[in-house]
């Protein structure tokens, strides 16, 4: 956003973006205890956890949030996983580089001790797991998703050495009720489904991120319930719409955004039917 955007209208950053502050984004109850859960309890006893839903329900703000609360807790380790399409080689490099491990991609079994007798080192000396998010997850391999398993599992299954959260679409569920995932599947302990959201909670989140911009009256009242009844219940919809908005009103110098720029922006055109001429006789 340009400064002169901004100066416009009296705004800390751009509302309606993927990067706004961790401190901008909307909490609601729901992701508020699923993230009390990974902070009070995986970190503590290791485990997998879920979060699942459709495309621009939350699922990648949710993640993020939690990393960045993760990352304020003394003595935890964070690892993101960028690729998840990667083979079995591709993932323990990508694991040896997240633990600071150098390994040999050919020598799996090497690798595989490597990083286990690092996270066995961890948890001796603060009692906490490391934490391994990775999102898009239901791009993984079945091979992949199975080594993870059972890299972050020891004493017979009895102790996790990993918090992994996977985060996904409506696919990564229906991946993990293959043959060959469903020990994974069944090792699941906390969930996360983030669902189309009611209008309430779209209209709390557009308030929560205009306030927290700086500036609570950029939108009128009549828009901003406007703009939730033509969102789906989907929060990318939303933000992409009030984006456009925004994009608009300060081209033309708009003071305020209303419901009767809405209509100029996103009312279909109206259509002029063709004269029907009279038939020559």
């Amino acid at each position: 956003m340009n400064t002169k955007l901004l100066a416009l209208y009296g705004l800390k950053w751009h509302p309606f973006t993927t990067e706004v502050p961790t401190e901008a984004i909307h909490v609601p109850a729901r992701l508020e205890h699923f993230c009390w859960r990974i902070e009070q309890g995986l970190i503590g006893e290791g485990g997998f956890a879920m979060i699942h839903g459709d495309p621009g329900t939350g699922k990648s703000v949710a993640l993020r949030l939690l990393a960045e609360r993760l990352a304020r807790i003394p003595d935890v380790t964070v690892g993101a996983i960028t690729h998840p399409q990667s083979n079995l080689a591709d993932f323990y490099r990508e694991m040896g580089d997240l633990f600071g491990v150098p390994l040999r991609p050919h020598n799996r079994w090497g690798g595989f001790k490597a990083l286990r007798e690092v996270w066995f080192a961890h948890l001796e000396s603060t009692r906490r797991r490391p934490v391994l998010l990775i999102d898009e997850a239901q791009e993984m391999s079945p091979a992949v998703l199975s080594e993870l398993r059972l890299m972050g599992s020891a004493k017979f299954d009895s102790q996790s050495l990993l918090c992994v959260v996977l985060a996904g679409d409506a696919r990564l569920p229906e991946k993990l009720r293959r043959e060959e995932l469903i020990p994974l599947g069944s090792r699941i302990r906390t969930r996360l489904a983030t669902e189309a959201a009611s209008r309430e909670e779209l209209l709390a989140c557009l308030q929560h991120l205009v306030s927290e911009a700086g500036n609570a009256s950029l939108m009128s009242t009549a828009l901003m319930h406007t703009l939730c009844d033509h969102a789906v219940g989907n929060y990318r919809i939303l933000t992409t719409m009030a984006a456009e908005l925004l994009a608009v009103a300060a081209h033309r110098d708009l003071p305020q955004l209303d419901e009767k720029l809405y209509l100029e922006v996103f009312a279909p055109p109206e259509t002029i039917a063709p004269r029907r001429t009279s038939d020559r006789r």
